[in-house]
């Protein structure tokens, strides 16, 4: 009779009673080991190794004890993993598809000892999807369910967590002034009502030398401390927590902690910020107008494109114009209008950011619903419209112009401070974009006209697209990448860290790599609907079977 070496996994999403004498993990263990005794007859044999994570979820494969347990099935030490519910050994479709090819390439297999079913079967893995499927769907209904406490506790007034603005410190369910950090911030607002600003709001804080709040992350990287930028003075000025109120997504709540400022102070800043016309898209400025994009803009030959300003019929118009172009006998260079380049620019940073999602813009393998809930409320505040929000192109580190594209950075501690959060909480795959356009001559001016994957003014009725969407085939093809890298036994930490990514981008991303080939095919060549996006897969719970997936997406249409 052949041996079976069985080896027991355990698991406890929470920390909570792993101190006791007897917890979760011990009765996982002790249900286990009856299991494999009454297996005796079978030839079943335990092994002494224990593989126990206490307090890791099951959302991801990036746990010490399992990574320890794959690596024994590797080297052939392991027959059978052996668990009390399939959920303790992973919730997620995709880790169980790279679960079982893993296991078949060794002779190995699992056994749940609450639920009996054959994974050599083809009913046994359908009845493992069907479970693996609620499982996620408990999931994502625990996350709602959190959503709309967060909702109702917001309702109340509490605060629920997140960076502590500054000015503030945590005091429960409720914020307590920061003496020295809220005089700070009436000043701000003083300053403001004074000048008219937020420019000079900036320069006046600069020579007062004051700075934002110095912050350490868990693993000891720290960040601010900096003088403020216009998009984090704009956040502040704007931002009802200081004359008392919390805010959720569109609605402000009366809150439970103390003002900074005064009602009457407040409401007369937001009048005077409401009164400033921002930059329209064609409209005449004022030659002494800011340019917001002076020192970000440059040519494919690294060269600057510099502002410039030319009146005509008593109209003043802006230009961003190469510099070989301002030297006498120089004739080739970019020539470019102002408010057109400047609002297309804020339209494609705009949709990239919408289209990635709070959960996208988020680096990190778990990113706590408290941020996921304020980074969803700062997207929803950014619209696509033709008046462009002045600290918005702050955002912008640096433009690169090139035949047919131009290559946009966007700056990390900017997108952090617009977002109120760390600098390393935001993804590396929204850190660079690159947009397409054609370009039209009008004597010496050039106009860019941008593509967007949002097909504006170039879907066809049926809603497909005309161009191709360059982040979500990246994607695809990243995804595909990586299938193959855990096929060959890489986990999804070794997979991030051979592509400069996170364990948790790689886990959503990589559920890609099981679209059906006539999809595929349709999005290389730009045929998918306008709405299929990155941001819109990553969000489904894609269905194994491939007609199903053409059902989900024809909906789109």
């Amino acid at each position: 009779m052949k041996k079976v070496r069985c080896a027991i996994y355990t698991r406890k999403s929470s920390e909570e009673g792993l101190d006791q004498d007897f917890n979760s993990l011990d009765a996982q263990r002790e249900a286990c080991s009856a299991y494999v005794a009454s297996q005796k007859h079978e030839g079943w044999v335990l092994l002494p190794t224990t593989y126990d994570d206490g307090g890791l979820s099951g959302g991801n494969m990036n746990r010490p004890a399992l990574q320890s347990l794959l690596a024994d099935i590797d080297a052939s030490l392991v027959d059978q993993i052996v668990v009390y519910k399939i959920d303790r050994l992973t919730r997620s479709l995709t880790d169980f598809a790279r679960l079982v090819d893993r296991l078949d390439r060794h002779d190995a297999s699992f056994v749940s000892v609450t639920q009996s079913f054959n994974t050599a079967t083809s009913v046994g893995r359908l009845t493992l999807n069907v479970l693996l499927s609620f499982a996620q769907f408990e999931r994502e209904v625990t996350a709602e369910r959190i959503r709309d406490k967060i909702a109702a506790s917001k309702k109340k007034g509490m605060w629920m967590g997140g960076a502590v603005p500054l000015g503030y410190r945590p005091n429960g369910r409720t914020l307590q002034i920061h003496d020295r950090e809220a005089s700070i911030i009436r000043q701000l607002y003083e300053l403001y009502l004074e000048h008219g600003s937020v420019a000079a709001v900036k320069n006046h804080a600069d020579r007062l030398l004051f700075t934002t709040r110095k912050r350490v992350t868990k693993a000891g990287k720290s960040f601010g401390g900096k003088p403020f930028d216009p998009s984090h003075l704009h956040a502040i000025l704007t931002n009802p927590l200081y004359c008392g109120n919390i805010r959720h997504k569109t609605q402000i709540h009366q809150g439970l902690h103390p003002a900074i400022v005064d009602q009457a102070t407040w409401e007369k800043v937001q009048q005077q910020l409401a009164g400033k016309a921002p930059y329209q898209r064609g409209t005449a400025t004022r030659a002494t107008a800011p340019s917001p994009l002076m020192g970000k803009l440059f040519d494919e030959a690294g060269q600057r494109l510099v502002p410039s300003h030319a009146r005509k019929q008593g109209k003043h118009y802006r230009y961003y114009v190469s510099a070989g172009l301002i030297k006498p006998g120089l004739k080739d260079g970019w020539r470019l209008p102002a408010a057109d380049l400047e609002a297309s620019l804020y339209a494609a940073v705009v949709r990239l950011l919408k289209r990635a999602g709070a959960i996208g813009i988020l680096d990190g393998a778990a990113p706590d619903v408290a941020r996921i809930d304020q980074v969803d409320h700062r997207l929803a505040e950014m619209q696509i419209e033709s008046a462009i929000p002045a600290n918005t192109l702050h955002l912008l580190k640096r433009c690169t112009l090139q035949p047919g594209q131009i290559t946009i950075e966007l700056d990390v501690e900017a997108l952090a401070t617009h977002f109120g959060i760390g600098p390393s909480d935001i993804s590396s795959d929204i850190h660079k974009i690159i947009v397409p356009f054609t370009r039209r001559k009008r004597g010496v001016e050039a106009r860019l006209i941008i593509r967007t994957h949002e097909g504006q003014g170039q879907a066809s009725s049926q809603g497909t697209q005309t161009s191709k969407d360059t982040i979500l085939i990246k994607n695809i093809q990243a995804a595909n990448r990586w299938y193959r890298a855990a096929q060959k036994g890489q986990s999804f930490a070794e997979i991030a860290a051979n592509e400069n990514t996170s364990s948790n981008t790689v886990q959503r991303v990589i559920s890609l790599a099981f679209l059906a080939p006539d999809i595929v095919r349709d999005i290389l060549q730009g045929e998918q609907p306008t709405a299929l996006t990155s941001d819109w897969l990553l969000r489904q719970t894609l269905p194994s079977d491939f007609q199903d997936q053409r059902d989900l997406i024809n909906s789109l249409r």
